[in-house]
């Protein structure tokens, strides 16, 4: 990438993260790249569209979700392990304006950072219904739509999500306790 289209991209994320932070996932592209002092025409060179600008402003935060995944792959309590995992979830759903939907378009698209997610949770599931703590019939996409509603269901109130997802969590893994 040229100099200039770099200094472009980096500005249009940069722009993109505080309007986003303002209005949400819904926000304007036009807003976003006006406020840049760039063209519509290059935001949309430079993003196939708005999934994909939403995850270069999200990286960051996607980056941390996977690698708390990869660092609770060895956690001794699978079921454990994966709780951890989902309320993290929840903790930058509900921390970060816009990420929620962004990764439902993520989703949608079957992008490159969707799959890194459904990598780092599913394996997590996958030690939970081996060790038997969790059913076999679901799956990590059931899991992350299921915080997602959760996170837009308590209006991003972290408190409150995460008492929804302990509650979920013991509908899903009935016989494990507490």
């Amino acid at each position: 990438m040229r100099a200039d289209a770099r200094r472009n991209y980096y500005r249009l994320v940069a722009v993109a993260a505080e309007v986003v932070a303002e209005q949400g996932a819904d926000a304007s592209l036009e807003e976003i790249s006006r406020r840049a002092g760039i063209g519509s025409a290059t935001l949309h060179r430079h993003f196939r569209g708005r999934g994909a600008l939403l995850e270069a402003v999200f990286q960051n935060s996607i980056d941390t979700v996977c690698a708390q995944g990869e660092e609770l792959r060895e956690h001794p309590e699978p079921l454990q392990a994966l709780t951890i995992w989902l309320h993290g979830m929840v903790g930058h759903i509900t921390g970060t304006r816009g990420l929620g939907p962004a990764l439902v378009m993520s989703a949608e698209r079957g992008s490159e950072c969707h799959a890194r997610i459904l990598d780092a949770g599913g394996s997590l599931l996958v030690r939970a219904q081996k060790d038997g703590a969790v059913p076999r019939d679901v799956a990590i996409e059931d899991l992350l739509k299921l915080v997602n509603g959760i996170c837009l269901a308590s209006d991003l109130d972290t408190d409150q999500a995460d008492r929804l997802l302990d509650l979920a969590i013991r509908g899903v893994a009935p016989d494990q306790g507490e």
